[in-house]
C-alpha cells in the first residue's frame, strides 16, 4: 500500500546529515543529550516525547516513542494517560482562542 508516510524512513534518519553532517551531527548530540537520565527519567522524556508526538502528529514519531516507551518500561495505561493530557492541552489551547473570536464578535456587532 502506497502511503505518505514510508515507515522505511524512520530507521535511516541518520541519513539526513548526508546535506550538511556538521549541522546533523550537532542535532543528533543535542538530541542525544536531552534523551539522558537527568531531573526526568528517560521513561518519564519517553512519555513526554509520546505525548508531543502525537500534539505534532508524526507518525514517525509516535512509532519511536511507542517502542521508546514499551522499552523503558512505560505500559499501555500510562502511555494512553499520556496522550490523553496532551489532548486536553490541545484542546483547551483551541478553546481558549475561542475568547479572541468572541472579542471580534463583540467588536463587530456594536
Amino acid at each position: 500500500m502506497d502511503t505518505y508516510y514510508n515507515p522505511d524512513h524512520l530507521p535511516n534518519f541518520g541519513k539526513i546529515g548526508e546535506g550538511n553532517p556538521e549541522l546533523a551531527e550537532k542535532f543528533f548530540a543535542y538530541y542525544g543529550a536531552v534523551f539522558e537520565e537527568g531531573a526526568l527519567s528517560k521513561r518519564e522524556k519517553a512519555l513526554i516525547a509520546i505525548a508531543v508526538a502525537h500534539t505534532v502528529q508524526c507518525p514517525y514519531c509516535i512509532d519511536a516513542y511507542t517502542k521508546e516507551c514499551l522499552q523503558q518500561g512505560a505500559d499501555l495505561e500510562q502511555m494512553t494517560e499520556a496522550v490523553h493530557v496532551a489532548t486536553a492541552i490541545r484542546g483547551g489551547s483551541s478553546l481558549i482562542h475561542g475568547l479572541q473570536m468572541l472579542d471580534q464578535v463583540n467588536k463587530l456587532a456594536m
